[in-house]
């Protein structure tokens, strides 16, 4: 999709598949031990859904560059984090190693994606026209 025809953050494919992958998260981590559930289940959801919280942020900053790239770094920090509780989920046997791998991966594109966008933050900044 050209940058042109892009209305808002939800139009972005990168935002599609960190929301998608937060979803799918959500889901599986229903079956967390309710043991977790102040600890993993909310670290790991909160993590997931700030990514596309972040990108939305930094879709409505455009119009600096600094600070969106700043919000794209929150985004990256928090793909990385996700990826952190996915491990953990998978050595304390909450998620089975497929599925963790399979979601690991997506966030693995998520971050190249973000990092593609920081380093072509030129083309996505809001150039407002000057008048005298």
């Amino acid at each position: 999709m050209a940058r042109e025809t892009l209305k808002n953050q939800r139009d972005l494919e990168v935002y599609k598949l960190a929301f998608e992958s937060a979803m799918q998260i959500f889901e599986l981590s229903k079956k967390f031990p309710s043991d977790e559930k102040y600890s993993m289940t909310d670290q790991i959801r909160r993590s997931s859904r700030s990514v596309c919280a972040n990108l939305a942020e930094a879709w409505r900053k455009r119009r600096y560059e600094g600070a969106f790239i700043a919000k794209l770094s929150d985004c990256e920090a928090e793909a990385a984090e996700t990826q952190t509780w996915i491990e953990f989920a998978v050595q304390c046997n909450y998620l089975d190693a497929d599925t963790g791998r399979e979601i690991y991966r997506k966030y693995n594109s998520i971050l190249g994606m973000l990092v593609t966008m920081i380093h072509n933050s030129d083309k996505w900044i809001l150039h407002t026209s000057k008048t005298n």
